[in-house]
Formats: C-alpha cells, structure tokens, sequence
C-alpha cells in the first residue's frame, strides 16, 4: 500500500505537490481555528448554563421546602408547574424524597393510584452528591438539541432534609445557533477552499497540465521515429502556438522520411544482397563483440545453419579451434590499443575439423568511426582455402613423385652411358648390346612417363574434348590388335564378348582408345602366364527415369587387388608393382582413366579378388537415333 502511494504521488508535477502542501497547511489552519472557536463557544454556554441552573434551583428549592415540610404536594404541584411554565430554559423538574423515590415530576409525574404493577421511580443521584451540602451539584448530559444542564439541590427546611430537587436547564438557544453557525460558515469555507483547490487542479490538468503530457508522449514518439504523431487540443495562446508548430514539425519529418524510406531500403536491400552473395563469409562485431551481421558463407563454414546468432557473443559460438586463435586478438584489437603487429589487420590460417574438416583464412580488421580515432566495432572475413590447400599439397606430391619417378630412369640410363663411355675397349660385344637394351628400355619408360604427365595434365585442365557418336567396337578391336602380340609372348589369351547390333555411344575415340589400352595393359601385366584377358560390351536395360546406357568391362584372372589398395587405385602415383614386386609402371594409368570417363560424365568402377582377378567396368550414353551426331556420321561415312 506504501509504494503505491508512493508511486501515485510520484506521478504529480512539484507544482501539483506545492499546491496541495500549501492546500492542506490552510485547511489545518481553518480547521483548528474552527475548533478553537467553537469550543470557546461551547465551554462559555456551558459555564452560563452551570451558573444559570444552580442559581434557579436554588431559588426553586427555597420556595418548595415550606411545602415540601407540610407534604403539601397539591399545592407544590402547582407552584412546580407554574414555574416551569414561566420559562422555557427548564428542561425538567424532579422532587424525590429522602430515600431517593421519585413523587412528583414535570413534565410526568407519577399515578394518583398506586397497585402492584406500578413502577417506582428512583432518582439515581450521582457519588459525589452530598445531603448536607448546601452547594447544589451541576453536571450535564448530551441531548439531541445540545447539552442539558442537570442541576441536583438538597432539600432542606428547619435543619432537616427532606429530599432532593433536580431540575434540566435547556442550553441557551442564542449561543447553540451561533455556534452552528460560526461551524457550517468554517466548514463552508473549508469546502470551499478544497473546492477551489480541485477546481484549480482541473484546470491546470485541463489547460496546462495535459497539453504538457501530450507534448512529452509526443516528442517521444518522434524520438522513437513514429512521425505519424499529432496532438489535437483546442488550446490558444503559447500553449496552442507550441502545439501547432509541433504538428507541423512531425508533418514535416513525415513527409521527410517518405521520401527516403525507399531509398533508404533500397540500398539496404542492395548491401544485404552485396554481403550475402559474397563468396567470403563476412562477420561484423560490436565492441562488446557481440555478432551484429553475417552473411550465409560465415554461417556454413562456422555451422551455424538454422541457428539465430545476431547478439550473442561470438566467443561464445565459435568453433574451438577458431576461439583459440581469436579469443587473445580480438580483445587487443577491441581495446583500441592493440600491438603492433595486428593494429592494422591480423591473418589466421586455422583448421577447423567440425562440423566439416576444412582450412581457412581469418582476417581481423578494426571499424572505426568517421576521425579514425575510436574503434566502433570488428570485421572478420572468412575465406575457405580448404580446396587450395588440398591442390597445394597435391601439387607438391606431384612434383615429389614426378621427380623421383624421373629420376630413377635417369640414373639408370645415365649410369649405364657413363660405363660404356669409360669401359667401352674392355667389355664385349653381349655386354655392350645388354647396356644398350637397359638404357634403351630406360628411356622408353622415362618417354611413357612423360607422356602420362602430360596426358594427365592436360585432362585435368579445363581443355574443352570434341565428342561424337562412336561405334564401340571399333576402339575394342583396335586395342586388341595393338596388345595381340604381348599377349602372345605372355601366353595370355584375349577375349572379345561384344553384344551384337550396339548402338553409338557419346564419347570422344582418342580419349576410349587410351582408356582401353591402359586397362588392357594393365590387365595383361599382372595376369600370369595361361591366364585370360577379356573386354565385354552390352546394353543396359533403360527406363523413364534412366536413359539407355552401354556397359564396358574389361576383365582378367590375374592376382587381384586388396581391398585395402582399392581405394586408392585410381590415385596418382599408386603402383600396385610396388606391393608384388613386378615390373615397374608410372603408376598414372588408371588416374588417366578415372579423369578421362569423369569426361564421359560417368564413373569408372572395379571388383576385384586377390588371386582371382579384377574386373574394371564403366557406363557410357546411347545417343538417340534422331540425334544430329549420328545423322552427321551416317552422312560422313556414306561419303567415303
């Protein structure tokens, strides 16, 4: 209850609180002055009224005593009436006898006829009454119409005590009316005065007090930019003026702000659009280093898809590895004092491994305000140079590999030249020939080295590949032949099992004659002596959701591949020779073939088991009938 008042009356102006001080000090002061008066008033009436009453009941009761002695009562009775009709001050007149019984009253008095159902009627006299006093005993009771005076006087004739006479004295009518009247005329004027007091704060509600209210609301509005806002008070004057030059102040920032509104958010869309379409991720920083904006490649390289993360901390949502490497800077940077190796900008290189293993580039810079002076926040831009970091490595294991495949043939021939160079006089005719053959065979394996570089080179670069309808079978039988009589001295049997009437394929010749002779090839050098090479070829069944495809495969009984080199077969490099110690290769044929069917848009698949052999197999597209390749070729051969 306390704080609500406390609060209501925190609500009022100082002017509203003075004016009800200086209300309330007034009203006191009426009021006690009121009550001064009226009660004066009151103790003067009731101090005649004491004297008044003892005065006459001492006159009445030396008059009655004679009557009283000689049990006269007619007579007393009469007298006692005329009395009290003579005045209109006496209120009562009460005669009891000495035992305190009532026999005589007026106005009453009691019945002529006396019987068992009478009631006696006794005179209740107060304590501090006295019968052998001469001094009559005042004391007074409230009464409807004011204060009565009870007056109780012992009776006493010849020495001897008859009995006691109280008499009631009405207050004095004069005094009782002015007093009303001074009480109604202070209480009017106290009304009246709070009267004029709520008056007074009507109107200053009304005319001063509101009119300053809808001012503040208003200001506020503005300030909270709702331009829509208007005061409508009849008001005239200062106050009036005021508020008309505030309508049109708001009408003007209105009509302001509705023309820049547009513009406005057209080149917030135009940045929004600018930062998320960047390829970088983009995260900017209050100075308490809370997230303010980021852009969609942030969220995906720091996993906060689907995650609100506009005011939280970034301390707090970074990947560990990132807040490890950034937690130190970013307060340097923040404090506005930072060292000088990072007060222009800081690069971090970090690998984050969740919720993807990916490398990236963190660059931290400073926003600051218009003078340069006061670091109003922090960018950080994102930068994933996971797929340069993989082709960086790449490219070193490369140039490793590449030169140390280099130079083992290298060496070979060199050593081989520099013996025949020094030694030539001493060695014989099958010594010499025998260098020759090495050296010769050496360089026939630095030249196919070098030309599966270079083939593989320039598949993986971005040369653009002519492909036409092909006629499957012609590459097949081409490979065949080339490898008929290796297969011949190995004692190797090549088997040919192409399903008749196959449609064209989509393919480039050059590119599926390589891919046949390297698998082949391949086929042939880890397939002992009585073992069987086969190349297949047959149409797959096609459907609404697949088109009609040509399946390859090109098998042996050879030794097979683990399931542990499986994997990365098709990697550059990778001699399955160096595990069962056969002759060497380049170790970049089936890398070839992968790059070369990913130009075909298919995949190159194997199934292999060590000591049975190893099929690799691969789809290619029927182009249609009614495509403009075939249409293009018929004409070409009807031609030749």
């Amino acid at each position: 209850m306390r704080e609500l008042i406390a609060r209501w009356w925190s609500e009022f102006t100082l002017q509203t609180r003075l004016m009800a001080a200086a209300t309330l000090v007034v009203s006191l002061i009426m009021s006690g002055l009121t009550f001064w008066a009226v009660n004066t008033i009151q103790q003067d009436v009731r101090l005649n009224d004491t004297r008044f009453g003892r005065d006459l009941g001492l006159l009445l009761a030396a008059n009655v005593a004679p009557l009283i002695s000689e049990d006269n009562r007619t007579e007393l009775a009469r007298f006692s009436h005329s009395f009290y009709s003579s005045t209109s001050s006496i209120r009562y007149i009460l005669y009891a006898d000495e035992e305190g019984d009532i026999f005589l009253g007026i106005p009453f008095s009691e019945s002529e006829v006396q019987n068992s159902l009478t009631i006696r009627r006794r005179m209740q006299l107060p304590d501090n009454f006295s019968e052998k006093s001469d001094v009559p005993m005042v004391r007074q009771h409230l009464a409807p119409d004011g204060e009565v005076t009870d007056v109780f006087v012992p009776i006493n004739h010849d020495g001897k005590y008859l009995g006691v006479l109280a008499i009631g004295i009405n207050p004095n009518a004069t005094v009782v009316t002015s007093s009303h009247l001074t009480r109604d005329v202070t209480i009017a004027v106290f009304i009246s005065i709070w009267a004029m007091v709520i008056l007074g704060a009507v109107f200053n509600a009304l005319m001063i007090t509101k009119p300053i209210k809808e001012l503040l609301v208003g200001v506020k509005n503005i300030a909270a930019g709702n331009f829509k806002q208007r005061i409508d008070l009849p008001l005239g004057g200062e106050l009036g003026e005021l508020i008309l030059n505030f309508n049109e102040m708001a009408e003007r920032l209105e009509r302001y702000e509705e023309q820049n509104i547009e513009e406005l958010t057209a080149e917030k869309a135009k940045l929004e659009t600018l930062v998320a379409t960047i390829a970088d991720g983009a995260v900017l920083l209050d100075t308490s280093m809370r997230v303010i904006l980021t852009n969609p490649t942030a969220e995906h390289i720091f996993g906060w898809d689907g995650k609100s993360v506009n005011g939280e901390n970034v301390l707090y949502i970074l990947p560990d590895a990132v807040k490890v490497e950034l937690t130190r800077p970013l307060y340097q940077l923040v404090s506005g004092h930072p060292p000088e190796d990072i007060k222009d900008g800081a690069e971090f290189r970090i690998t984050i491994p969740e919720p993807t293993s990916r490398t990236v580039r963190i660059l931290l810079t400073t926003v600051l305000d218009q003078y340069r002076e006061t670091v109003k926040g922090i960018a950080i831009t994102v930068q994933d140079i996971t797929r340069e970091v993989e082709l960086n490595e790449a490219k070193s294991q490369f140039i490793s590999n590449v030169s140390h495949e280099l130079r083992t043939p290298l060496f070979n021939i060199k050593s081989f030249i520099e013996t025949l160079h020094e030694y030539g006089d001493s060695l014989s005719e099958p010594e010499k020939r025998e260098f020759l053959e090495t050296a010769n065979r050496e360089t026939d394996r630095l030249t196919r080295l070098v030309n599966d570089v270079l083939d593989l080179s320039r598949l993986e670069s971005n040369k653009r590949y002519q492909f036409d309808a092909v006629d499957i079978i012609q590459p097949i039988e081409q490979t065949l032949r080339t490898h008929q009589l290796n297969a011949k001295d190995k004692g190797i049997e090549l088997i040919q099992e192409i399903e008749p009437n196959l449609p064209p394929v989509r393919g480039n010749y050059d590119l599926l004659l390589q891919v046949f002779s390297n698998l082949v090839g391949n086929g042939l050098k880890f397939t002992p002596a009585g073992g069987k090479v086969a190349i297949r070829a047959y149409r797959l069944e096609s459907s609404e959701l697949l088109p009609s495809h040509v399946r390859i495969e090109v098998s042996d009984t050879g030794i097979g591949i683990d399931p542990e080199d499986q994997k990365a077969i098709f990697d550059r490099f990778f001699r399955v020779e160096n595990r069962v110690h056969t002759l060497e290769g380049t170790g970049l044929g089936l890398s070839i073939v992968r790059n070369i069917i990913e130009k075909h848009q298919s995949q190159v698949h194997l199934v292999s088991e060590v000591g049975v052999g190893t099929t690799f197999w691969f789809d290619l597209s029927v182009i249609p009938e009614s495509c403009p390749l075939i249409e293009a070729k018929t004409q070409e051969v009807g031609k030749l």
